[in-house]
């Protein structure tokens, strides 16, 4: 049996009222007491014990499932100076087709004990992850110059704070290395599936704001899109439901205002090293 009951103020000590009609919890018989936690408080409860970046809220299964791998991974390995969930997982609702986690260590993993960690996230969750291991120095080259660096941790749950200086800088070979993947769209429209032209046309947009402010966000990469290519919402991509021809044209126009500027960079910066 089971009652909930409020604590009141006693003269000498607290105490809490039962009714003398109940069936069960007899007199003298022992008992648990414990707070009564709402969902919402529950879930805040969890959501304190890692930090959030750009994240306001999580469904609770997901909470869990993030809670069980940071446990195993620290488990299996002490080393970690991080580790950070992010990518399609963290997105509202459960449309997620793997789990992004990086792992921040100064050591090379050896593959079995990388193969062991898969192994386990595949079972918990039923879907596969990408394990991505980085140096320090690494992830701070990397957001420093790569706005796909900066997009992914944009939103991201991690074991331990985020702290790092950033000196951001212009890579422009790199960038036009990044922006050739999105050329598929272009050639091979039909041939990809609406997460495939998402994933692409998002690479593209977010090159094209880096060029602008050396800064990039997953919402605002977003915006763009839907701006962009006159959508009401980026799902439009993933259905796979487009105006073909509209957004081609559309699309056609960016990358060829992306790549132009990215020579013209390149260009001018061979000209300065002469």
């Amino acid at each position: 049996m089971e009652l909930i009951s409020r604590v009141s103020r006693g003269s000498v000590m607290d105490q809490i009222y039962l009714p003398k009609k109940r069936t069960g919890l007899d007199i003298g018989s022992y008992v648990l007491i414990k707070p009564v936690e709402t969902e919402s408080a529950s879930q805040q409860r969890r959501m304190e014990r890692f930090f959030y970046y750009h994240l306001s809220y999580l469904e609770p299964l997901k909470l869990n499932l993030i809670s069980e791998i940071f446990r195993h991974i620290n488990q299996n390995r002490e080393r970690y100076d991080n580790i950070i969930v992010t990518g399609s997982f963290l997105e509202h609702g459960f449309n997620f087709n793997d789990i992004d986690i990086l792992l921040i260590s100064e050591e090379k993993e050896e593959s079995m004990g990388i193969n062991r960690i898969k192994c386990f996230i595949k079972e918990l969750t039923g879907v596969p992850p990408h394990l991505l291991i980085l140096d320090r120095q690494t992830l701070i080259q990397g957001l420093s110059s790569d706005p796909l660096y900066q997009m992914m941790l944009s939103k991201c749950v991690a074991k331990k704070r985020l702290i790092y200086k950033i000196k951001p800088k212009i890579d422009y070979k790199l960038l036009d290395l990044h922006l050739l993947n999105s050329k598929l769209v272009l050639d091979n429209f039909d041939l990809l599936d609406g997460q495939e032209k998402y994933y692409l046309t998002r690479n593209m947009v977010a090159i094209a704001q880096y060029l602008k402010t050396k800064n990039v966000k997953k919402e605002k990469v977003d915006q763009e899109i839907k701006r962009a290519f006159n959508l009401q919402d980026t799902g439009e991509i993933k259905r796979n439901v487009l105006d073909k021809e509209e957004f081609l044209k559309r699309y056609k126009l960016m990358y060829e205002d992306t790549f132009e500027k990215i020579m013209a960079s390149i260009k001018k910066k061979a000209k300065r090293e002469i």
